[in-house]
């Protein structure tokens, strides 16, 4: 048995449009100039109040908690908004009902996402029961600290080298490899192929069918 565990934003789903305007309306509310695309490009995967005070290049304190909460206050109510939605990419669909099919495979998700934000996606897309394990911002330590990764394997019984963890960023890569995981780039997202190996990606694959051959 395998288990695969699944980034989300930028893996399953392209949200960074959505994230960087929420990204946008908490900095102006809070008197900050707005980030500019590249820069919340750069932090998605981590953890909301790691990721703002890297985009502000200060360590986290009341501030950025503060500029966290008005985030995730605002997260759903611009989600709503026309343009702002979070559409899978294309092939994930039946990518997923490959992987379900399989009796050899069982599905997580590690995201650096509110457990509120996953709910979300399972929802919208019809995932409700498709992640057997999950663990998010809500749960672990920000990404690439492994706790997400050993925490799924345990819940799931098995080992982190039968597991292999599926993503976009250089903090799924870095997570993966120090967990003991198997890690898969994916060039679609928001990180870059080269960047991804660099970090300890085993393979990046540039279309969403080549992830089945790797699990």
């Amino acid at each position: 048995m395998k288990l695969a565990l699944f980034d989300c934003d930028g893996t399953l789903v392209d949200s960074g449009r959505l994230i960087h305007e929420v990204m946008i309306r908490t900095f102006e509310h809070h008197g900050h100039e707005r980030p500019h695309y590249d820069a919340t490009k750069s932090i998605i995967g981590l953890t909301l109040d790691t990721a703002i005070a890297r985009i502000m290049g200060v360590e986290v304190d009341d501030h950025i908690r503060a500029m966290m909460q008005h985030y995730k206050d605002i997260y759903g109510p611009v989600r709503q908004e026309p343009g702002f939605q979070e559409p899978l990419y294309d092939g994930i669909d039946e990518m997923m009902a490959a992987l379900v099919a399989r009796e050899d495979v069982l599905i997580g998700a590690v995201t650096g996402k509110a457990r509120k934000g996953l709910d979300l996606i399972r929802t919208a897309h019809g995932f409700e029961d498709i992640f057997f394990v999950s663990r998010t911002a809500d749960d672990c330590p920000s990404k690439p600290h492994p706790a997400m990764v050993l925490e799924c394997c345990a819940d799931a019984g098995i080992d982190p080298a039968d597991t292999i963890v599926i993503g976009d960023s250089v903090y799924d890569m870095m997570m993966a490899k120090s967990a003991g995981a198997q890690a898969l780039g994916v060039s679609w997202g928001y990180g870059e192929a080269d960047a991804l190996s660099a970090a300890g990606a085993d393979a990046v694959v540039h279309e969403v069918a080549h992830i089945l051959h790797h699990i």
